[in-house]
């Protein structure tokens, strides 16, 4: 089904149309968005992700400006906003208590054609995931995101595919939640989760081999370390302990399951690092440690450029559709990029992306309208009702 007849607009910018075009096959299959009265629905679906997808790819301060923009735009007025307009409590409406179904839907299915798309990096290394959470600021309003008194803050429990660079699953919770059972939620058998010293856990590193998940975890300098096997180290390497061990006090929290701790120093700070990958170098397990860094760099471009902490809604259904629309704006800039300029996402092509659209919106409101697309607006939105 041709990407145009997708949406009820009156025409596309190449740019824009290009950004979304690895929706074509995943929005007709994606679960219809009814409305739950007699009214019509004043944002149908696509409405609603065409508007996210814009609020996070020009970096909107708020939903009050994304709604002026919608009104007052040249290229969101005839590409972004529903055919007569939006109000903004209808806008709140609808993020704050529709299509939470939908952008879940969109988010799996897109991050699987990403990786069915995007070069592999480390592909010797194994599958790695790296896992970690983040704190989102909330108001006090927010009853639902429990942190301290007087403090509210929600939580996204990230797993992101080091390999190539984007987003794999996530879950949201209220700030106090525990971190380190989504662990088991988010990795695959097979794949490597990548954790920082928060997620140390004993039963925890057991269970993961019980299910055939791989880690590789920093660990506290004073953990007790019982050596069941030690490793010849290379002269000159990073690493200076390599060994078979058991990690806690015997009789207490000790693991039941010998796990591999590796011990590196890179300048004047000791790691100490648990992994069940027996099949690596030592040095390799220490890269792969390194390349937790992934996760962090991500975090630092999603709350400079995703918006994530400009909040439209104060729901955890809206909360998480925004989110959720921002990882997908994400991966389609990284399907661009890498179609468009074989590189990963930056601010820098975003930024000329921004640029090209508005030229290309000058470009076509200074031609009259091809009849034929005029013509087409008329046909039938896909998730219309019968």
């Amino acid at each position: 089904m041709p990407l145009d007849i997708l949406y009820k607009k009156r025409y596309f910018v190449p740019s824009f149309k290009q950004l979304v075009k690895p929706l074509t096959h995943i929005l007709p299959n994606t679960p219809r968005l009814n409305s739950r009265g007699n009214r019509p629905l004043q944002m149908d679906f696509e409405d609603q992700l065409n508007a996210l997808i814009f609020f996070h790819l020009e970096e909107h301060t708020s939903a009050r400006h994304l709604i002026q923009v919608l009104h007052e735009d040249d290229f969101a007025r005839n590409n972004i906003a529903p055919e007569n307009g939006i109000s903004r409590s209808s806008f709140s409406e609808a993020i704050n208590e529709r299509g939470l179904e939908q952008f879940l839907y969109v988010f799996q299915q897109l991050q699987k054609q990403a990786c069915s798309f995007l070069p592999k990096q480390y592909s010797e290394l194994g599958d790695l995931v790296a896992i970690d959470g983040s704190l989102i600021d909330s108001v006090l309003s927010m009853s639902w995101a429990d942190y301290r008194k007087k403090s509210k803050k929600a939580r996204i429990h990230l797993g992101f595919n080091v390999n190539q660079s984007i987003p794999q699953k996530l879950f949201l919770t209220n700030g106090k939640a525990d971190e380190r059972p989504f662990v088991h939620q988010i990795l695959k058998p097979g794949q490597t989760g990548i954790m920082d010293r928060g997620y140390q856990h004993h039963k925890n590193f057991d269970d993961l081999q019980d299910e055939q998940k791989h880690f590789v975890c920093r660990i506290k300098g004073n953990t007790l370390k019982t050596c069941l096997e030690q490793y010849d180290v290379e002269p000159n390497s990073i690493v200076f302990y390599d060994a078979k061990v058991l990690l806690g006090q015997s009789g207490a929290k000790q693991t039941q399951k010998p796990l591999r701790l590796v011990g590196y120093l890179i300048d004047d700070t000791k790691y100490w690092v648990a992994t069940d990958r027996f099949d690596l170098s030592a040095e390799d397990i220490a890269l792969i440690y390194k390349l937790r860094w992934e996760i962090e760099k991500f975090f630092g471009w999603w709350k400079r450029h995703l918006r994530v902490y400009h909040l439209i809604a104060r729901s955890k259904h809206g909360l998480m559709v925004q989110i959720l629309s921002g990882l997908i704006t994400y991966l389609l800039l990284a399907i661009y990029c890498h179609e468009q300029h074989g590189e990963q996402v930056s601010i820098k092509r975003v930024r000329e992306l921004r640029i090209k659209i508005q030229n290309e919106t000058r470009e076509l409101e200074s031609v009259p309208p091809d009849p034929d697309d005029l013509n087409s607006q008329n046909s039938k939105p896909l998730h219309a009702s019968p």
